[in-house]
């Protein structure tokens, strides 16, 4: 077993190193991959030493599985490449999700659709990954009819530079330079990633166009507002969910107790609700604030806490290969 990891340097990439030591994920090889300037430095894991190798070299030893988080145009440039010399590529940009000829997995809500053919597999949107997996029982149950989410989505989603802004702003620094246009301490930016002709950012319409990938179904509507906030770790979101059908509460709760991946915490009369803060460094995704919309009948109001690091990028794309594994479609 040849396992592969691009971007091993970045936050996701040294994320996924850990999650897969946590996960006791076994392999014979390691390959750790970056850019040229990385190349010949090395990386530590479980206490032995790898050194980065290039693309080109990675390629040659043919590894069975490369989880990549190296941005889209690396993916797009390389992934294909990688494919054609047998490997399974397991991506977290965003350059095959919506692609027909490519699965979009969360192995816990769609797992089923991977085939031993499947050469290139989308790790979704890390918001998109902790929503659908708190809606997919209740659709399953109710019938999802619309989704109105707005997220709070941590600085550890744009990566290092926007941790290092919001953090030389904490300290008081002037005119900080960072991936952010404005200040981030002390304030939210209503945009993450560019505006579109229809108002809306990526974003928001990545969180549209793979929750119906995703769940299989294209008659859902959803509206997204993405939100970035002066959080360190963990991504937010505000949901609200009309069902075709009429729920209650009691189920509800039963429905998402017992979904793998989930934790429920739903006591306000003892303040215990889902935070990001609480969410660091773990795989799950926490539920809370249930309460039913009073305005309209069938929907129910959620909020809904993960780590955008691990279950939102490294720990999904690994569960993914161990997917593959488990179900014998590495070849």
């Amino acid at each position: 077993m040849k396992l592969a990891v691009v971007g091993a340097t970045g936050l996701v990439g040294s994320e996924i190193l850990k999650v897969l030591e946590e996960r006791s994920f076994e392999f014979d090889e390691l390959y750790p991959v970056a850019s040229e300037r990385s190349v010949g430095k090395t990386i530590r894991y479980k206490g032995k030493d790898y050194t980065i190798i290039s693309m080109k070299d990675a390629i040659a030893k043919k590894p069975d599985i490369a989880i990549f988080s190296a941005g889209g145009n690396t993916s797009l440039e390389w992934a294909p490449h990688f494919a054609e010399a047998g490997t399974i590529v397991i991506d977290n940009s965003s350059a095959w999700r919506m692609s027909p000829r490519h699965k979009l997995v969360v192995p816990e809500v769609n797992g089923g659709v991977l085939r031993i053919d499947d050469r290139i597999i989308a790790n979704p949107n890390c918001s998109t990954i902790q929503m659908v997996l708190a809606l997919a029982p209740l659709h399953k149950r109710y019938r999802i009819r619309r989704i109105v989410v707005s997220t709070y989505q941590s600085v550890t989603g744009t990566g290092k530079e926007a941790v290092d802004q919001l953090m030389a702003e904490r300290t008081g620094e002037q005119n900080v330079k960072g991936p952010y246009p404005y200040r981030i301490d002390l304030n939210l930016l209503p945009q993450i990633d560019v505006f579109l002709e229809n108002g809306y950012t990526k974003e928001e319409m990545k969180m549209v166009n793979e929750t119906k990938k995703i769940m299989g179904d294209e008659s859902i509507q959803l509206t997204a507002t993405c939100v970035r906030v002066p959080v360190m770790g963990g991504h937010s979101e505000a949901v609200n969910v009309e069902f075709e059908e009429d729920y209650t509460l009691e189920e509800v709760r039963r429905l998402l107790s017992d979904t793998p991946g989930l934790v429920l915490q739903d006591d306000p009369a003892n303040r215990i609700y889902p935070m990001p803060m609480l969410s660091q460094g773990r795989d799950e995704v926490f539920v809370g604030r249930l309460r039913r919309d009073e305005s309209q009948p069938n929907t129910l109001n959620m909020w809904i806490v993960a780590d955008n690091l691990r279950k939102g990028a490294a720990t999904n794309a690994v569960q993914i290969a161990e997917y593959m594994l488990e179900h014998s479609l590495v070849s």
